[in-house]
């Protein structure tokens, strides 16, 4: 397989992850949405990543497809995401969460970085910016709850796509929106992105600063 998207997209870098920890082998085209879209439009009509070509030449687009297919082939004992009942509405409920945070956290970026200086909208991205909190502030009261601090995963025994996307979008947003959370400020959270970031799929997949 091969996953086209750097790491630094979020998006792109949880599906990466997921790859890892599912063992299954993929090469990497790492292309930049704000350079190289014509080649990622080559793969995505729609000019966005990630994109996953099969090994049949099949391409899926959006990572939330991307990852649901993944766990079909892994089957019911791997698969990052349950299948049915309670446990699989909170990992959904939680990835939500994680993943409004991750969009509005690009929102914000590139209102600020990339539109020209005088077409910017600062109070655009100041909302934003309040989403990007309530996302995650949603992630670390799930946290605690886990008591992530003491070992526990965010839904179950083992890690999951919850606990995946959680950290992704942590490091991403501080990543690209420096300052907007203090220090110690989400200290669950902080403790299940320690934990994770020792870990193989994670330490393989960490961004490049924007």
């Amino acid at each position: 397989m091969i996953l086209i998207g750097r790491n630094l997209s979020p998006f792109t870098r949880r599906v990466a992850i997921s790859l890892h920890l599912l063992d299954m082998p993929f090469e990497r085209r790492e292309l930049a949405t704000a350079t190289q879209v014509e080649e990622i439009r080559a793969y995505n009509p729609l000019a966005r990543v990630p994109a996953l070509v099969l090994d049949d030449g099949e391409i899926l687009v959006d990572s939330s497809a991307i990852l649901d297919h993944l766990d079909e082939v892994a089957g019911p004992d791997r698969r990052l995401t349950p299948a049915a009942g309670a446990a699989r509405r909170t990992v959904n409920r939680l990835v939500a969460f994680a993943l409004g945070a991750m969009e509005k956290g690009v929102t914000a970026y590139y209102e600020l970085n990339r539109r020209p200086a005088d077409v910017q909208w600062p109070e655009g991205a100041a909302r934003a910016d309040v989403q990007v909190r309530g996302g995650l502030d949603q992630l670390e009261a799930a946290a605690q709850a886990a008591d992530t601090a003491s070992g526990g995963w965010l839904v179950g025994d083992r890690i999951g796509q919850a606990d995946i996307s959680a950290v992704v979008a942590l490091d991403f947003i501080r990543a690209v929106r420096p300052g907007l959370l203090a220090d110690g400020e989400l200290p669950a959270l902080d403790a299940l992105a320690r934990r994770c970031a020792a870990l193989p799929a994670f330490a393989a997949t960490v961004p490049q600063t924007p």
